[in-house]
C-alpha cells in the first residue's frame, strides 16, 4: 500500500539504524569525500614536511594532525548523517548560536596568528574558527525561517533570515574575512532563489554587494591590498600567488613527480591555502581535474536529489549545503590560478586545518542526512496529482 500511494520506497522503518541507513544514503557523495580526505593526506605528505622542519617539528607533525582531525571530521559526517531532519535542525540551531557567540567575542578573546585578520581562538595546542562552523548552522536556520514562511499565516521567514545574514556578514567584515562574508551571503541568496525569490531583488541584491565591496575597497587596507594584487597584470613572483601560478605553470600535465615539487618550500600555506598548487606541481593537471569531479559530483548528486524532495525546509537547506561545499572548493581553486582574489579560504576535506575538517564533517553529515531516501512521492508525483 505504501508503494501505492509514495511510490517505491527502499526505506523499511523498523529497520535497525545503521542498515537502514546504509540502503538509504547517498554512497557515490560519500564515497567522494573519503577520497578527497584520501588525497588530503597524500598532498600532506607532500606539502607540510617543509614547514615542519622551519618549526623545528617532527616532519609528519602536521600529516599526524590531520590525520586526526580527518577522522574526528568523518565520524562526526557518519553520525550526523543518520540522524533525520528534525534532529538536524535542532542540533544545527544549538550549534548556530554557540558559534555566533564566539564569533562576537572574537573581537576580545581572538588572535590573528599576525596574518592581519582576527579569526580564530588559540589554546595552545589547538586553534578554533568560530566561522567553520557558524556556516552549516546559518545554512540551516535560515532555511527553518524561509520554510515556516511559505506556511499559512507564517512568520516573514525571509526578512528574519536576511536580517541574520547582514548580521553575520557584518561581524565577519569587522574581522576582516571578505570570503567567509561572501559565502554566507552566497548560501543564503541560494536558498533564498530556490524559495522563489523575485529576479529583481536578486539583482539588487548583487548591486548590494557591489556597493559595500566598494566602500570597502575604500576603507579597508586589507581588502583593498588583495583587491590591487588580484587586478595587477603583473604578479611578483615573490607572492605567494606568484609562487602558486608558477608551480601550477610547472605541473602541467602529469606533474614533476612525487617530492621533486618546490613550491612547498616557498609557500608558508602550501598545506592549507595553496594545496591545490602542490597537486598541480607534482601530480599535474590530472590530479586537479580528479579533485574537481570529486566535489563536482557531490554537488550535483546532492543537487538532483533534492529536485525531488518535498520538504521545503530539507530542499532549501540542502541547496544551501551543496552549493556552499562546492563554492568553497571553486573559490580556494580559482585563488591559486588568479581568477579570484586572494581569500584565505581552505579547500574542504583537502587542506590541513582542524576546524574547517570537523567543520566540513559537520556541513556534509548535515547534507547526507538531508539527501538521504525517505518514503515520499518525488515532486512531479505531487505536481502530477495536484492536476488531476
Amino acid at each position: 500500500m505504501t508503494e501505492m500511494v509514495y511510490g517505491t520506497v527502499p526505506v523499511r522503518t523498523g529497520d535497525p539504524v545503521i542498515p537502514r541507513w546504509w540502503r538509504t544514503i547517498d554512497k557515490w557523495s560519500m564515497s567522494c569525500i573519503l577520497m578527497l580526505f584520501g588525497i588530503g593526506l597524500m598532498l600532506g605528505l607532500a606539502s607540510s614536511p617543509p614547514l615542519a622542519a622551519r618549526n623545528g617539528l617532527d616532519p609528519f607533525y602536521y600529516v599526524s594532525r590531520q590525520a586526526f582531525f580527518g577522522g574526528v571530521a568523518i565520524v562526526v559526517m557518519v553520525v550526523t548523517s543518520m540522524m533525520n531532519p528534525q534532529l538536524v535542525r535542532r542540533l544545527a540551531v544549538l550549534g548556530f548560536v554557540g558559534a555566533f557567540v564566539a564569533l562576537a567575542l572574537l573581537p576580545i578573546f581572538g588572535t590573528d596568528f599576525c596574518k592581519g585578520a582576527v579569526r580564530w581562538y588559540s589554546f595552545g595546542f589547538a586553534s578554533v574558527q568560530p566561522s567553520e562552523f557558524l556556516k552549516p548552522g546559518f545554512v540551516v536556520v535560515a532555511a527553518w525561517f524561509m520554510a515556516a514562511g511559505q506556511e499559512i499565516a507564517g512568520p516573514p521567514g525571509k526578512t528574519y533570515s536576511f536580517v541574520l545574514a547582514v548580521i553575520i556578514v557584518s561581524f565577519l567584515a569587522l574581522q576582516p574575512d571578505f570570503g567567509q562574508a561572501a559565502l554566507v551571503l552566497f548560501s543564503w541568496g541560494v536558498m533564498y532563489f530556490v524559495a522563489g525569490a523575485p529576479m529583481t531583488i536578486l539583482v539588487g541584491l548583487a548591486g548590494l554587494v557591489v556597493f559595500v565591496g566598494t566602500i570597502a575597497y575604500a576603507e579597508s587596507e586589507h581588502f583593498a591590498r588583495r583587491i590591487d594584487g588580484f587586478l595587477n597584470p603583473d604578479v611578483d613572483p615573490t607572492t605567494q600567488l606568484g609562487y602558486a601560478t608558477n608551480a601550477i605553470r610547472e605541473g602541467g600535465f602529469f606533474g614533476v613527480g612525487v617530492g621533486e615539487g618546490q613550491v612547498k618550500w616557498s609557500l608558508p600555506d602550501a598545506h592549507t591555502d595553496f594545496i591545490i598548487a602542490v597537486a598541480a606541481e607534482e601530480y599535474g593537471l590530472i590530479c586537479v581535474l580528479v579533485i574537481i569531479a570529486l566535489y563536482t559530483t557531490v554537488v550535483v548528486r546532492s543537487l538532483m536529489r533534492l529536485m525531488k524532495e518535498r520538504d521545503t525546509f530539507v530542499r532549501l537547506a540542502g541547496c544551501g549545503l551543496a552549493c556552499a561545499f562546492g563554492v568553497q572548493a571553486m573559490i580556494n581553486m580559482g585563488v591559486a590560478v588568479r581568477l579570484l582574489p586572494a581569500k584565505g579560504m581552505t579547500l574542504p576535506f583537502v587542506s590541513y586545518g582542524g576546524s574547517s575538517l570537523i567543520a566540513g564533517g559537520i556541513a556534509v553529515g548535515m547534507l547526507l542526512a538531508f539527501t538521504r531516501t525517505r518514503p515520499q512521492g518525488g515532486m512531479s508525483d505531487i505536481l502530477g496529482r495536484a492536476g488531476r
